[in-house]
């Protein structure tokens, strides 16, 4: 089939280059404009779209997606197929377009973790499993009729960050395999139970800090959801305190936000058990080891 491929981070690299590697033609990749990723003042492309360009295919840089302009361009490529994966929202227009229909590749079990960050609200959420799901794109955001769906567990200490090199993967194999079936048309398809769904907003600042006066489960949860970025974080004597890596203890010595070194381990207390602090920073200085960083602390001693 002659594929149109849309993406933008590297977690849609595996699915391109399988569809590179497969007998589909890749008509043209889509991805966002070029933009700042440093102090410089140098623009930089995509993850995506730097591959594309490696692998000298044709890239589009779009910005507005319900521009004539782009429809019209898509429209002469008279492609078979869209894939989508970590893209964004698409116009009825544009979904329109090829003969056989827009498909996605989402990093959840659909109908969980609608939204922008799934694999962040798994983990947040304390989730023993996850998974990817394929599914044609229609118009509301992930609700589409599934194709293909995989499992994958989601270990007790794993971070988001393990779990995203884990799916980006096992994702583009699922979604090469439908891709084939709709080449066939050997596929079948699930419709989503929309009583199930749950939301996966994308997370902001604010929404990343810590309260210790919760459950060390549930702060052990949250913080090994937002790492490796966007991040947990805290207070420590008036300085941003991030947080990493942590699991839970079996002991109760700490007070709420009180850290402490403990066996060789950087400890903070919650409301019920404590907290070992594995990997953090403080403002400033780079990242290290909980223990290292109490090695060399002298401070108040609370985190807030």
């Amino acid at each position: 089939m002659k594929i149109v491929f849309m993406g933008s981070p590297d977690f849609a690299i595996p699915s391109l280059e399988k569809l590179m590697a497969s007998p589909h033609e890749i008509a043209a990749v889509v991805s966002n404009p070029d933009k700042r990723r440093g102090r410089g003042s140098e623009t930089s492309p995509t993850a995506v779209k730097a591959r594309a360009m490696k692998a000298g295919l044709p890239v589009i840089s779009v910005d507005d997606l319900s521009s004539d302009i782009f429809a019209d361009e898509l429209e002469k490529l008279e492609a078979d197929l869209f894939v989508v994966v970590a893209f964004r929202i698409l116009p009825k227009r544009i979904l329109e377009i090829p003969t056989k229909g827009s498909i996605n590749l989402h990093a959840s079990l659909l109908p969980k973790y609608r939204g922008a960050a799934p694999i962040h609200w798994a983990v947040i959420n304390g989730e023993e499993k996850t998974g990817c799901t394929v599914f044609f794109l229609d118009e509301k955001v992930d609700t589409g009729s599934i194709i293909k769906q995989g499992e994958t567990p989601i270990g007790p200490n794993e971070t988001t960050g393990d779990l995203y090199g884990r799916l980006k993967e096992m994702g583009s194999k699922l979604l090469l395999d439908a891709v084939d079936e709709i080449e066939y048309g050997s596929y079948s398809l699930s419709p989503q139970d929309d009583s199930k769904a749950t939301p996966a907003p994308k997370l902001f600042t604010e929404d990343c800090r810590i309260d210790f006066d919760g459950q060390a489960q549930n702060i052990h949860n949250k913080i090994r959801g937002l790492s490796p970025f966007p991040t947990a974080w805290a207070e420590l004597d008036d300085l941003k305190f991030n947080m990493y890596r942590s699991s839970v203890g079996d002991t109760e010595r700490y007070k709420p936000g009180q850290i402490g070194l403990h066996d060789g381990q950087m400890m903070v207390g919650t409301k019920d058990k404590d907290l070992i602090l594995q990997e953090v920073q403080i403002q400033g200085k780079r990242r290290m080891s909980g223990r290292d960083f109490m090695n060399g602390y002298s401070g108040t001693g609370i985190i807030h």
